[in-house]
């Protein structure tokens, strides 16, 4: 794992910056038309084969999962830009294809886009903590719970729970539910969403059958959204990362320290869409995702970031809360060394 190096003249550099991002901020539509293509044409070809091999061995049906739960994080990705207007240059095009690739990964889509707008213009910033990200205490506030707040935080927080239950939960329960923040046009997605998986189970019931849909589409929901959780995780959470108090928070800082490079295997970059550039696409989430690597590849001043790899990445786990002293995330394991140091001193 390597550490950037200090970028405390990001304010004055933040105009530079976005004359460097300007030119890699526009879409072709060739080249989104062929994401599109080549995601989604194999991805329902996956999930018929998956039907047609339930006659044959589940076995089969599993591990056609794999590669089908691996082009539905790529759909993901695509509606991902689609929320940022990144995609296409019509925003039309942008909202229907992004509704479409929604219902695909069952998140409603104009509520989802509005969270993850408040991600980008909070990320690292721990006074605005909450919206569209992942929950990450300070060591103070983790202090201060009640056992039982420390245990649940301590649940949320483990890699049974993160990545074992997260995959399902995040995206066939939670987005069920409507953010109490969340206008008309929010909660309307929600309520399409909603009334969509239930149509699919009418049609299912009087067609494949219901038990049939789930045992299809669940195993590629749950490497789908593995796929996702861990990239996301992993894109803020790690070693070196940052948090600042709302008076001394940065966008580009928090953009280019707060967000990881994961250098990933091409086949795993392909099929999660480069967001592995992340600390690019937080600086500027007007470039599509199919730019993203040429717009580093270009410019050496964003290769000097944290990068990480698939193993380096596993060490991130461990790491739970955040040290406003130290300016660093501490592992539970950590803070108890800590307090027992505090304690003989």
């Amino acid at each position: 794992m390597r550490s950037d190096p200090s970028v405390g003249t990001a304010k004055s550099e933040k105009r530079t910056w976005q004359q460097m991002v300007a030119k890699y901020q526009n879409p072709s539509l060739q080249r989104s038309l062929w994401q599109v293509a080549n995601t989604l044409i194999p991805y329902f070809v996956l999930l018929t084969l998956m039907y047609v091999s339930l006659s044959i061995s589940y076995w089969l049906t599993l591990a056609l999962a794999l590669p089908a739960g691996g082009l539905l994080t790529r759909a993901f990705i695509i509606f991902h830009d689609c929320g940022h207007g990144s995609f296409f240059k019509s925003q039309r095009a942008n909202n229907f294809l992004g509704m479409i690739c929604g219902l695909m990964v069952f998140t409603p889509y104009y509520q989802w886009r509005f969270e993850h707008a408040v991600h980008h213009a909070t990320s690292g910033d721990l006074d605005r903590r909450g919206v569209g990200d992942i929950v990450t205490l300070t060591v103070d506030e983790y202090l201060k719970l009640p056992r039982w707040g420390r245990f649940k935080y301590r649940l949320y927080r483990s890699p049974i729970v993160m990545l074992g239950v997260g995959p399902w939960f995040t995206f066939l329960i939670s987005q069920r539910f409507i953010n109490p923040i969340s206008k008309k046009r929010e909660r309307f997605s929600v309520y399409f969403s909603n009334l969509f998986i239930v149509a699919l189970l009418v049609v299912a019931a009087h067609t494949i059958g219901v038990k049939e849909l789930l045992i299809i589409q669940l195993p590629v929901a749950f490497i789908g959204g593995l796929g996702g959780i861990w990239m996301f995780y992993i894109q803020h959470q790690f070693e070196g990362t940052y948090w600042q108090r709302h008076e001394e928070w940065d966008y580009a800082t928090a953009a280019i320290r707060g967000s990881s490079y994961f250098k990933l295997p091409k086949v795993l970059q392909w099929f999660t869409g480069n967001i592995g550039f992340h600390h690019i696409h937080h600086l500027s989430s007007r470039i599509p995702n199919y730019a993203l690597q040429k717009c580093m590849e270009e410019n050496p001043e964003f290769q000097d970031v944290t990068t990480i790899t698939l193993w380096s990445s596993l060490k991130s786990l461990g790491l739970n809360l955040w040290d406003e002293e130290q300016r660093q995330l501490v592992s539970f394991r950590q803070l108890k060394r800590l307090q027992r140091q505090q304690q003989l001193s």
